[in-house]
């Protein structure tokens, strides 16, 4: 074991994050996360407040170890998706975005530990300000909307700059990474790309095998997805997508939020109104919020039907170094005994290499 403040504030056996992942992080996952002593997230932004209860329940069918949720705290029924979590004892609540204040306080009023993402100190100097318990620091080698400082100078500026746990995340996918971060003073490490390529995760073969089989340069980090920076497989339809003019993308965008709304049963003036909150929020132009409708469907055509051909796949530049895909408790087990074996090792000067030291694969 590697004891923590993760580990202690969580109540998890190992300071190993499953990123809320959307389409990916379900109770699937999460409950084989939680079972290998991790902590697992479920997504819940491409759920309905029906679908993430029922999702909540069968997580809890399935482990008896703590896990989370994450949430936007943009959505309309935040609050809502805030009481579900209350109601059933879930553990943790993440969140993408800055949570608000009345949010933070009605759930630590419960006991769930508040833990939002973030992409730069202010940001953390801020939410720490309004009483979060920890945040995960993303740097910009993780998939997904990221940012552009490296996850090597983020996370020590965050550490330096707030007295709550901070949680590494971007780049790390072995026992090697884990015993860097702690190093740097993180209290673990959260990953995405390695916890999708397991043999737990839902995403189909193909489209896993596709990710395998990627380099280092395998991914890029376009604006075209949803008008923000965002790393994604490089494939034929993101250079298509790199390609397409403005007008054309937005038309695309309007037909992906048709399909949404369906798929989710929200209304326009629900739409409507969540677009206007991820306006205030992030600071975008009505061009990147319609944009953004693009994101869940692209998403979900790439990582639930394995349509490869007209959907994005997220992914952080870890692709690039792996080649397998093993169980949860194979991977979580391998980093913490290979993480473990590096640290203890240190004294002697060695030079690790991967193969020196316990596998973080089967």
């Amino acid at each position: 074991m590697l004891a923590t403040e993760l580990t202690r504030l969580t109540g998890v056996r190992h300071p190993v994050v499953q990123t809320g992942m959307g389409w990916v992080a379900g109770p699937r996952l999460v409950s084989a996360t939680a079972n290998a002593g991790g902590l697992g997230i479920i997504a819940s932004a491409t759920m309905t407040l029906a679908e993430l209860e029922a999702a909540i329940l069968e997580t809890k069918r399935r482990t008896d170890k703590p896990f989370g949720v994450n949430l936007r705290s943009d959505a309309s029924d935040a609050i809502d998706r805030v009481e579900l979590l209350i109601r059933h004892g879930v553990r943790v609540a993440s969140f993408a975005l800055a949570p608000k204040r009345d949010l933070i306080a009605r759930l630590k009023d419960h006991g769930i530990v508040v833990m939002p993402s973030i992409g730069a100190v202010r940001h953390a100097e801020k939410v720490a300000a309004w009483g979060v318990d920890a945040v995960v620091v993303q740097g910009g080698e993780g998939g997904g909307h990221t940012g552009s400082v490296a996850t090597t100078l983020l996370l020590p500026s965050v550490i330096d700059a707030v007295d709550i746990p901070v949680v590494a995340a971007g780049g790390f996918y072995d026992g090697r990474g884990l015993a860097a971060a702690l190093a740097y003073g993180a209290a673990g490490i959260a990953m995405g790309t390695r916890f999708l390529l397991t043999s737990d995760s839902s995403v189909p073969d193909e489209v896993k095998r596709l990710y395998l089989e990627r380099g280092l340069d395998g991914t890029v980090v376009t604006t075209k997805v949803d008008g923000m920076p965002h790393r994604v497989l490089r494939t034929e339809l993101v250079d298509r997508l790199e390609r397409t003019g403005r007008a054309r993308a937005l038309l695309g965008a309007l037909a992906n939020a048709r399909k949404f709304r369906r798929l989710t049963g929200l209304s326009w003036r629900a739409m409507i109104g969540d677009g206007l909150r991820l306006k205030h929020g992030r600071e975008l132009s009505w061009s990147q919020v319609v944009m953004a409708a693009n994101t869940p469907m692209l998403l979900r055509s790439g990582l639930v039907q394995g349509r490869t051909d007209a959907g994005v796949l997220a992914a952080g530049q870890v692709v690039g170094v792996l080649r397998d895909l093993p169980s949860c408790e194979e991977l979580i087990t391998g980093i913490v005994a290979q993480a473990t074996e590096v640290i203890d090792g240190l004294a002697g000067g060695k030079r690790w290499q991967n193969s020196d030291v316990a596998d973080a694969s089967p």
